[in-house]
């Protein structure tokens, strides 16, 4: 057998755990010929097919299945040998991978950003924020960052700041025509923005006071899932939003929000960087975790 390159087996386990092309070009910084070219030579050196290929999906044939769970283990111990060099530098470099929701992106890593580069100027970070529930360990992050109540098994979580808080806004031609809530269930008789998820499921606005907790479920015509248009659709006065005080504080400030039941809006629960608990632990990603933590 001619002697296997291990770009292609990184190749085959970048495509192995992300069943897809495309993604794994993504991971690897090269164009996904280049990724099909590797693999397609690694099963021409090995004479195994290791994947089963359709235009639409990728799937590990048994064969595959099998080296996938040999190289996993043996590429995060050549990952750990890499990082320990870390110690014969000044600073930690390469690039650590980090998911966060859109809606809170801004507010946990936009501060720690400039600090984070500043003192790690060989470290490359890059951020992708979504509030699609993603999977890290499928998609090649390093690290995720959620509210702890979504975190899954497996996975060492470290809880980061700043702790946020959802609160009710309006604007002052809305409450012109509008009396301002006192109470929770006073929003039974006002137009309010639905909150859903990117799958199109909606959650309910929570409020908590003296260990009492109230749900309450909007029914008004307008449905989004980003707090941006949350803001902007409020500031226009077409009704009240449920936003992260953070994104609503500038309108707040110069009177073009009002706040309402903040007496009502409890801090929520705290928000963790997580990553998977087998994982080596990248100088990097110290670095990210040192900066965020509590």
């Amino acid at each position: 057998m001619r002697t296997t390159d291990l770009s292609e087996l990184a190749a085959f386990d970048a495509v192995a755990r992300h069943r897809s092309f495309r993604r794994a070009s993504e991971e690897r910084g090269v164009t996904p010929s280049a990724i099909s070219h590797a693999v397609s030579n690694l099963e021409a050196k090995i004479g195994i097919r290791l994947l089963n290929r359709t235009t639409r999906s990728v799937s590990l044939t048994d064969a595959g299945a099998m080296l996938l769970a040999q190289l996993s283990p043996a590429f995060g111990e050549i990952g750990s040998a890499l990082d320990a060099l870390n110690q014969f530098r000044d600073t930690p470099f390469g690039k650590v991978r980090i998911n966060a929701p859109n809606s809170i992106a801004p507010f946990v890593l936009g501060p720690a950003m400039g600090p984070l580069i500043k003192a790690n100027p060989s470290l490359e970070l890059e951020i992708v924020a979504t509030d699609r529930l993603v999977d890290i360990v499928d998609e090649g992050f390093d690290a995720g960052i959620r509210l702890g109540e979504s975190l899954r098994d497996g996975m060492t979580a470290v809880r980061i700041k700043p702790r946020l808080r959802l609160t009710v806004v309006g604007s002052p031609a809305y409450f012109e025509a509008h009396a301002v809530p006192k109470v929770p269930a006073d929003l039974k008789d006002h137009v309010c923005v639905r909150n859903i998820y990117p799958s199109g499921t909606a959650y309910a606005w929570e409020f908590s006071r003296a260990g009492k907790t109230i749900e309450f479920e909007p029914t008004g015509p307008l449905s989004l899932d980003d707090h941006e248009l949350m803001v902007e659709a409020a500031r226009a006065g077409l009704a009240l939003a449920y936003v992260w005080e953070e994104r609503a504080r500038p309108y707040i400030a110069t009177g073009e929000l009002i706040e309402c039941l903040a007496s009502w809006c409890a801090p929520e629960d705290w928000l963790y960087l997580y990553y998977p608990t087998r994982k080596y632990i990248s100088a990097g990603l110290r670095a990210v975790i040192e900066v965020l933590r509590v």
